[in-house]
């Protein structure tokens, strides 16, 4: 492996002031965000919505990165560009989406795995001749009675550490993500007691295969109460908690962490993200890997209509703008009621 070229690319797509746009929605996800918006989920129609935001002037200033579905990879804008050549172009990385989704975990209710190992090591030279820079892979951990279980927390380790170790073997920076949910009512505390361990295992898988951890970045969960908590914690205790996590399991080689939003609010996430940077003295750049988070407003605004593609855009900027002043802590709730 590449190990200088690796490096260079983790640290561009953690740059102070950006992050990476999650635009990596499968064709069943992004049905469900065309549903309530009344808009037909067509090849065509997905396209469209992806050049938009793509093509958001000024939005390279804030954006270091964009993870694509395996459809999005190979789509150009109506113009006949290569949305992978656009984004090189804009120097935005491209990346690219590389697992198959989770599965039900046998034996263990409640419990899944991810797949897509499986003849992943040609994918990912096919990626990268398509010109995919980096890669994600999700593994999910949910919180409820008896789980997560030691097995599962175990399998989905090794399976990250397995495709990380793969991607960096094809020259692709891996964006490791193990995604501890925030759905149900369990506190911040059982949250971090369960992200604490799934860190834990992560890196010791990490170690155990030999990962470069200077040419990857970490996509975790923020530290938080379930949505059903009926007394959630505040937002100084959820970045409490979640850099007091992150300090305890993440090393100082791993050059970024580009948390994942997970359901908070557009501006729940920007907060949180704000309230870590302005701690300050910490080993790796802090930044943001958001999907919903940057795209719900944008979506609203644009509604699938050709008319509305710069109102989509001015929302668009608006969220990756907020979320690069939260990478230097200089975000400011107040700014949210400016218009887009």
């Amino acid at each position: 492996m590449n190990r200088t070229e690796l490096a260079r690319i983790a640290h561009a797509m953690t740059a102070k002031g950006r992050g990476i746009l999650a635009a990596d929605e499968s064709t069943g996800t992004i049905k469900k965000r065309f549903d309530k918006i009344k808009l037909e989920s067509t090849e065509e129609n997905r396209r469209a919505y992806r050049e938009m935001l793509f093509t958001a002037p000024g939005a390279a200033d804030h954006i270091s990165g964009v993870i694509l579905y395996d459809e999005t990879l190979r789509q150009s804008t109506k113009g006949g560009e290569r949305f992978a050549d656009l984004l090189t172009r804009l120097g935005v990385v491209p990346g690219i989406k590389v697992d198959a989704g989770t599965k039900p975990m046998p034996n263990f209710p409640g419990e899944v795995i991810t797949e897509g190992l499986d003849g992943l090591a040609g994918r990912l030279a096919e990626y990268h001749q398509l010109g995919a820079r980096f890669a994600k892979w999700r593994a999910v951990i949910d919180i409820g009675a008896g789980i997560p279980t030691r097995t599962c927390i175990e399998t989905n380790a090794e399976l990250l550490a397995r495709y990380a170790a793969l991607c960096q073997a094809a020259e692709i920076v891996p964006i490791v993500e193990p995604e501890v949910l925030m759905d149900g009512g369990h506190t911040l505390e059982r949250c971090e007691e369960v992200t604490d361990a799934v860190l834990c295992e992560v890196f010791d898988r990490l170690f155990a295969h030999r990962v470069y951890l200077e040419g990857m970045v970490l996509k975790p969960n923020m530290v938080i109460s379930g949505q059903k908590c009926p007394d959630r914690a505040g937002p100084a205790q959820v970045a409490e908690a979640t850099l007091r996590c992150l300090r305890r399991r993440v090393p100082s080689a791993v050059p970024g962490i580009a948390f994942l939003s997970g359901g908070q609010s557009e501006a729940e996430a920007t907060h949180h993200l704000d309230l870590m940077n302005r701690a300050g003295g910490l080993p790796w750049a802090l930044t943001f890997s958001y999907g919903r988070a940057l795209q719900a407003s944008a979506l609203a605004a644009w509604g699938g209509a050709p008319a509305q593609v710069a109102a989509g855009q001015r929302e668009f900027l608006k969220r990756a703008r907020l979320n690069g002043l939260a990478t230097q802590g200089k975000y400011e709730p107040a700014l949210e009621k400016q218009a887009a």
